[in-house]
């Protein structure tokens, strides 16, 4: 099984564009490498507090891939459904009735990928008037990510909400032919002596 088979999810096809796979497989590849440098960054910066010789830029690092890191595992979320979505109130229903709340609940997402864009990018701008130490590299680095989380988000979106229209929300999932069987109930197993 490919690495490609492993990561981008084949639950609910129908809302999807094989043309964005290729963009789900690079987020959770970057999603990977950044929590891994996380997690590096910070054993190395408590390493190097605990010999006695601290490297003060690590703490940017630290933050910079942590902040990365969420706004990118956002927006994978958004594509895979795991994240800014309210599936309880919507799997609940079927019909017309969940056709209108499938297609609520995208529309604030919109909305708020249209608030990440929007004003992620005046906090971007404004970075530049800001200053992280000791490297002094504008804060604009670290506010970057935000609106092209937003991008993404409303991308993956309005993916959504165009399939969902075209081929219905209300799709049942394949058998995951890994998992165990579910015993019947009523069939009953003895043992033998």
């Amino acid at each position: 099984m490919a690495i490609a088979d492993k990561l981008v999810l084949t639950r609910q096809r129908h809302l999807k564009w094989g043309a964005l796979d290729w963009l789900e497989l690079a987020l959770m590849m970057l999603c990977g490498v950044l929590c891994f440098g996380f997690s590096l960054s910070v054993t190395a910066d408590i390493v190097t507090r605990t010999i006695g010789h601290p490297w003060l830029w690590l703490q940017e690092v630290t933050s910079t891939l942590f902040i990365y890191a969420i706004f990118i595992g956002t927006a994978v979320a958004t594509r895979r459904n795991d994240h800014l979505y309210l599936t309880a109130i919507s799997e609940a229903m079927q019909g017309t009735p969940r056709l209108i709340v499938e297609i609520v609940i995208r529309i604030v997402v919109l909305g708020v990928a249209a608030c990440l864009i929007w004003y992620g990018y005046l906090n971007y701008l404004r970075g530049f008037g800001s200053f992280r130490l000791p490297s002094g590299t504008p804060i604009a680095s670290l506010y970057a990510i935000i609106p092209v989380s937003g991008v993404l988000i409303g991308l993956f979106t309005i993916e959504q909400l165009v399939n969902g229209m075209r081929n219905g929300f209300d799709h049942p999932e394949p058998l995951d032919e890994s998992a165990a069987p579910i015993p019947d109930a009523n069939t009953q197993t003895r043992v033998q002596p």
